[in-house]
Parts: C-alpha cells; sequence; structure tokens
C-alpha cells in the first residue's frame, strides 16, 4: 500500500514539474475573446470599435508601442460622397462619380466589387468618424477626383492623426482590451482549416494565445520593409519610404501561412511629393490648396492634380528628379497642415518671387515668369498650358514659400485578396472561415494607383464592415 501511494505521489510530481516547465514556454493558458483584431492602425481601430458597439468581446493586438501605424501619417484627408458637408457647400457628388474616379485611377486593375463597397460606403464613414470625435467638416479637392470630396479637419489639419486622437480616446472610454507591443507570430487554424485565434509575443518576449471565434487582419502594408518592394518591384531600389517603421507586410506573411491567395503585389505606388533623402510626406493638400510644382529651372510642367503616379512621372523627369511645391500666404492661411512644415524647417521664404528664387537657386526672371503666367490664367479661369480645372491661387500676394520635394515610397496596393464581407480568401478563391482583413494588408481596392484621400476611407469603411460580418458570423 506504502509502495503505491509512494508511486502515485512521484507521478504526480512529476506531471506537476513537467506542467511547470510547459506554462511558463506557452505563457500559461490560452485566454479567450469573441474577435481578435490584429492591428491598431485606422482599420484596426475601427474595426475594434464597431465590434465592441455591436457587443463583441474584443482584443485588440499592436505590435509596435503607440496606436496609429501608417494612418497617424496620413495627412490629406478622407474620400467620401454625398456628405452633408459637400451638399451645405453646394458640391454635387455620388458613390458613382466616386466609383468611376476611383477605377478610372487605378487604371480599371481594382475589383469593381470592392470598390463599390467603399464608394458606397464612404459616406458613412464620415458619419462613424463623426460620431467618434473625428469630425472630417472642411471639404477640399486631390489629385483624380472630379469634384471635392476630400474631406478633412477644419482648417485643413492632418487627417491622420487627428483620426488617431479620437479613436484612440474611444477605445479608452469603451473599455477595449488594447495590448501594445504584442506581436503576432502565427494565426491559428484547426483541422478543418478553420481560423481559431492567434499566437505570438507580448513586450516581455513572453508567448500568448488568444483563442477567439474571428480574427481581423489590420496590419498595413509593406511600404517600409525595402527588401520586399523591391522583391515585388525592382524599380523602386534606392527610394525613401513615407511609411511608419512597423509596415513590415508581416501580416500578409500570417495570411499566407494560412492558406490566403495574394493580389496585386506589384502595385506600390510612389508619392510625388516627399522631402528627398527623408521620406518625409508633403500633403496632397499642399497641391490641392492651390501650390504649383516648378522645376529646377523655375518652369512648371505639370497639371499639379493629376494623379500621383503622372505627377510622380513628371518630376522624375526633371532635373535632379525634384521639384519645388510654390505657394504663399493665402494657403498658409487656410491649411493648417503646413504649421509643420515650417517648424521642421523644410520651407523656404521670400518676401517677393525674385528673394524666393535666390533660395531655391532658381532663376529669379525664368520664376517671376512662370509664376506672372499663372496669375494671368487664374484671372481668365482657364489653365493654358496644362488644363488645371482648379485653380484657387493667384499668386498676387506674398509672402512666397518653396518645398523642395521628390516622389517616395507611399502605399502598397496589393496583399491579401478579400470578397466584398471582407472575408480572406484562400488559392482556390473561397472564403477562409473566421480569418476577416482591411486596410493597407489587402488588395484590390486601389488597383494600380490609388488615389489620394482613398485611403482613409478604405480603412475606415473596410474595418467597420470586417468587424459587421465577423459579427455576424458570431450569431
Amino acid at each position: 500500500m506504502k509502495t503505491r501511494q509512494t508511486k502515485s505521489l512521484a507521478l504526480t510530481m512529476v506531471a506537476v514539474m513537467m506542467m511547470a516547465l510547459i506554462l511558463p514556454a506557452c505563457g500559461g493558458k490560452a485566454e479567450s475573446a469573441d474577435i481578435v483584431v490584429i492591428g491598431g492602425g485606422g482599420a484596426g481601430m475601427s474595426a475594434a470599435i464597431e465590434a465592441h458597439n455591436q457587443g463583441a468581446k474584443v482584443v485588440l493586438l499592436e505590435k509596435m508601442p503607440m496606436l496609429g501605424g501608417n494612418t497617424a501619417r496620413a495627412e490629406g484627408g478622407l474620400n467620401a460622397a454625398g456628405t452633408e458637408y459637400q451638399k451645405t457647400q453646394g458640391i454635387e457628388d455620388s458613390p458613382e462619380l466616386h466609383f468611376e474616379d476611383t477605377m478610372k485611377g487605378g487604371k480599371n486593375v481594382n475589383n469593381p466589387d470592392l470598390v463599390k463597397v467603399l464608394t458606397d460606403n464612404a459616406a458613412k464613414s464620415i458619419q462613424f468618424l463623426k460620431e467618434n470625435g473625428a469630425e472630417l467638416s472642411e471639404v477640399g479637392k486631390a489629385g483624380g477626383s472630379s469634384v471635392p470630396r476630400i474631406h478633412r479637419p477644419q482648417g485643413g489639419e492632418a487627417a491622420g492623426n487627428f483620426i488617431v486622437v479620437a479613436l484612440k480616446k474611444k477605445l479608452e472610454e469603451l473599455n477595449v482590451d488594447v495590448r501594445l507591443q504584442h506581436s503576432v507570430t502565427e494565426i491559428v487554424t484547426d483541422k478543418d482549416g478553420n481560423v481559431t485565434g492567434v499566437k505570438g509575443t507580448d513586450k516581455e518576449g513572453k508567448t500568448f494565445e488568444v483563442q477567439a471565434k474571428a480574427v481581423i487582419l489590420a496590419t498595413g502594408g509593406f511600404g517600409a520593409n525595402l527588401d520586399m518592394v523591391v522583391k515585388y518591384n525592382s524599380d523602386l531600389e534606392g527610394f525613401a519610404t513615407t511609411n511608419a517603421p512597423g509596415a513590415q507586410g508581416d501580416g500578409i506573411q500570417l495570411a499566407e501561412a494560412v492558406g490566403a491567395k495574394l493580389v496585386d503585389m506589384n502595385e506600390i505606388q510612389i508619392h510625388p511629393t516627399t522631402i528627398p533623402g527623408e521620406g518625409v510626406l508633403i500633403t496632397e493638400g499642399v497641391r490641392g490648396d492651390g501650390a504649383i510644382l516648378v522645376n529646377q529651372e523655375g518652369i512648371r510642367f505639370t497639371n499639379e492634380l493629376l494623379t500621383r503616379d503622372v505627377v510622380s512621372k513628371n518630376i522624375l523627369v526633371q532635373t535632379d528628379k525634384i521639384a519645388y511645391l510654390i505657394f504663399n500666404d493665402e494657403l498658409r492661411g487656410t491649411l493648417k497642415a503646413t504649421d509643420t512644415y515650417f517648424e521642421m524647417g523644410l520651407v523656404q521664404e521670400g518676401q517677393t518671387i525674385a528673394e524666393l528664387a535666390a533660395k531655391i537657386d532658381v532663376d529669379a526672371a525664368v520664376l517671376e515668369e512662370t509664376v506672372n503666367r499663372y496669375s494671368q490664367f487664374k484671372e481668365a479661369g482657364r489653365d493654358g498650358d496644362f488644363q488645371r480645372d482648379d485653380m484657387r491661387l493667384d499668386f498676387t500676394k506674398g509672402s512666397y514659400y518653396a518645398i523642395k520635394v521628390t516622389p517616395g515610397i507611399h502605399h502598397t496596393m496589393g496583399g491579401v485578396m478579400i470578397n466584398t464581407q471582407a472575408q480572406v480568401l484562400s488559392e482556390a478563391g473561397t472564403a477562409i472561415p473566421n480569418l476577416y482583413a482591411a486596410g493597407e494588408v489587402t488588395g484590390g481596392v486601389h488597383g494600380a494607383n490609388r488615389l489620394g484621400g482613398n485611403a482613409l476611407a478604405d480603412i475606415t469603411t473596410f474595418g467597420r464592415v470586417a468587424a459587421q460580418e465577423a459579427v455576424k458570423s458570431l450569431k
């Protein structure tokens, strides 16, 4: 009897010792949630708020020390058609026109079904943001849009960070479970291929597991992973990037590991106005609100409101592949986003055009002729050189300013393939059960070229769609 008890005690001690060895390795018992959101940028935060408001228990995992991702760097605004703000300003627009502009801008490589979801629901995203503390009441025009539809904060503040601050505050108010410095290393599936949760490591290097009924992938693109950029588009070797450091494409790799299909991976956008060698983005709003582009010779060479890919190509054939954004006090006074550029020392200033020309080593007589010619076009109501249809500045008053710019890697249009329910699709074209995706981690929405203002529309709209569909699957 005693021998039997001794053996039993020994076996128990061995089992306890084995558990002690196992538990630290897996971070303890797996937790559970209704929905896990991977990524805390605009898409992830929108999804988490929407899912929470519909009654789901949500865990949001962000690998970086702060929320925001690339959204925090977005400056221009959010494209939406048929909003109350457009109507107040007498702007006639429609989701159908937004659809046409988006397909044309994307060279019809876009998935039209996804574009329709975007354009039909973007106005609702404007309302969603307003309800969550980020009202975008000012409307401007961005390249590739037929009418003014890019919505931004009153006064022209950079829209991305404005949205991030508001959504972060809302997450805190709702007490959503947000975990920073939590890197997901695996999307977990069962033997039938159903997604059942995630595994990863926390800020202390300990492993964790969260079991979930649905997972929403919102990890952003790969614009900061220059090796990955060159892998898919070798022409971009040596370019600087405007992307946040976290945009490494790891979410795409996570999805690939569970059989996700990728689409449009070679479609990588360069933004025409970034600071040479720095990758600092100069918002589309500077051109949209009236600035012109001149080359090192002081000559205007493009319609500044063409799509980003065209303007970028036009800059790259100029001397030293650079251009100067030229504007005056009139724009500075209405576009608050420019304050940052002055604070960063990126702007050259002159009380006259000749004084500005000296600052940027451009022939004063040529630059004066260029600016005066444009002012005459403005007065006549017709751009006789490049048919720009929205000329807001006449340049008759100083002070005058210049920012030196060149194209830089900005947005990766390719990513995991999704359907209109934001479900991630497999190589066979079927939905991977319980896996959703939204934002720049996906492909198909923007085609070969993204219009300025469509990224914030994309992340907010599809973040909400992914959450709505995930919650439906729970029920």
